[in-house]
């Protein structure tokens, strides 16, 4: 992982990630932002929320969707907020928007480069959450019934 620009940390990789607030990459806009503040920060902004890694992983396993295929691919998530979600990932470089000039309309949506190293990055996320994913229920089920796990 590159250096963020942290002055005095270890260059280890959770350093890199998670340095001083001496950042200096620009920042995605959507909340004002000009300076990330280490590796992490914009790793977060850019995936952030909870549609966003759902829209790269389904994005990931079919290479190439239509708007109708990822929102059905997706359970639960609003026609607004997909659109929404899209031009946030292809504002930032992570999916690319490709529009045929047919009738009717076809636009299709797929990981760039940039987007397919962040899945990547991903990926061990997604096995953790497989792994752990009994035991996160099991948690929240005790924790509802108002017993320890």
């Amino acid at each position: 992982m590159p250096n963020s620009g942290a002055e005095g940390n270890s260059g280890s990789a959770t350093g890199s990630a998670v340095g001083s607030a001496t950042g200096s990459a620009a920042g995605s806009g959507r909340e004002g932002k000009t300076l990330y503040a280490c590796g992490l920060d914009a790793a977060v902004d850019v995936v952030g929320g909870k549609w966003k890694p759902m829209i790269l992983w389904a994005l990931f396993a079919s290479t190439t969707l239509r708007f109708g295929e990822l929102r059905r691919n997706i359970t639960g998530i609003s026609e607004k907020v997909l659109i929404q979600q899209l031009r946030e990932l292809e504002s930032d470089g992570i999916v690319h928007r490709e529009v045929y000039r047919e009738v009717p309309p076809k636009v299709e949506y797929s990981l760039t480069p940039l987007g397919l190293s962040l899945n990547e990055a991903l990926i061990p996320l997604g096995v953790w959450g497989d792994d752990h994913m009994q035991q996160l229920v099991a948690n929240r089920e005790c924790k509802k019934e108002g017993k320890a796990a």
